[in-house]
């Protein structure tokens, strides 16, 4: 059984002192592919060397909305660096961008700008994009319909809201579901799972955050997808082989990772 980790950070600094370690335990846990997420200038620059030394890694680039600067210039700036960046092979979509309105309510005016740059990014580099969105569904949609992205791409670490999930498959995304749907207290796992279709569903850590049952509390890396697969299996009635092969196949689609 092969699995794809579709959205991880294996160059956050919660790794610093047994990156090496961590990534090969990963990749004896059964995990074969996986993308280690940028989300700032510095991260994705570390992403990017990450996947010069190991094949099976590759990576998105951009700036979240919780590491864009403080007005329309310097957020420019650091889009004009992603570009630069975006251009490395193993660089298979722009993220994670979007909106957080969670953290951020003051500066939603920028968030949007930076978002918006970076659709038209993706758009021009014909490349997906991965879609950080927290309390701001609303806008998120909006911006996708008034600017849509031709390579469409993944809403990543979904949150579990039904019509969110309804909209985005109307729009083409995919949906990548993540430790959440494991907790015992998740609300509307099971319903969210079953709205997504087979080709369209994605699996993925976001580690080192969002353990999964059993393990939530605890770091998280990359080999605990299985419990994310596992999920899925038992909510659709499927073996758990069919959950790694199909999320695999779909997560080779959406980057064109062969």
């Amino acid at each position: 059984m092969e699995l794809f980790d579709s959205h991880c950070h294996l160059d956050d600094e919660k790794f610093d002192q047994d990156r090496e370690e961590i990534i090969s335990h990963i990749f004896s846990s059964g995990v074969t592919k996986l993308i280690s997420a940028g989300y700032s200038l510095e991260g994705s620059k570390k992403a990017i060397e990450l996947t010069s030394k190991y094949p099976q890694i590759y990576t998105v680039s951009g700036i979240s909305p919780n590491d864009i600067l403080e007005n329309v210039e310097k957020i420019e700036e650091q889009i004009n660096e992603i570009e630069k960046y975006a251009k490395n092979e193993k660089v298979v979509g722009i993220g994670e961008i979007g909106l957080d309105y969670y953290w951020n309510k003051e500066n939603k005016d920028l968030q949007q700008f930076a978002f918006i740059k970076q659709i038209e990014l993706a758009n021009s580099l014909n490349l997906p994009i991965v879609i950080h969105t927290r309390d701001a569904v609303a806008d998120t949609i909006e911006i996708l319909k008034k600017h849509p992205v031709n390579k469409k791409g993944v809403f990543h670490c979904c949150p579990l809201n039904p019509e969110l999930i309804k909209e985005a498959l109307k729009l083409g995304f995919y949906i990548s579901f993540a430790g959440p749907i494991t907790f015992k207290n998740s609300k509307n796992a099971d319903e969210v799972i079953n709205l997504v279709p087979d080709d369209r569903i994605l699996i993925e850590t976001d580690s080192p955050y969002l353990s999964p049952e059993p393990n939530r509390g605890k770091r998280n890396d990359s080999s605990n997808v299985k419990y994310i697969a596992q999920k899925i299996a038992n909510v659709k009635g499927y073996a758990v082989e069919k959950v790694a092969k199909m999320t695999y196949d779909n997560a080779c689609r959406i980057f064109e990772i062969k």
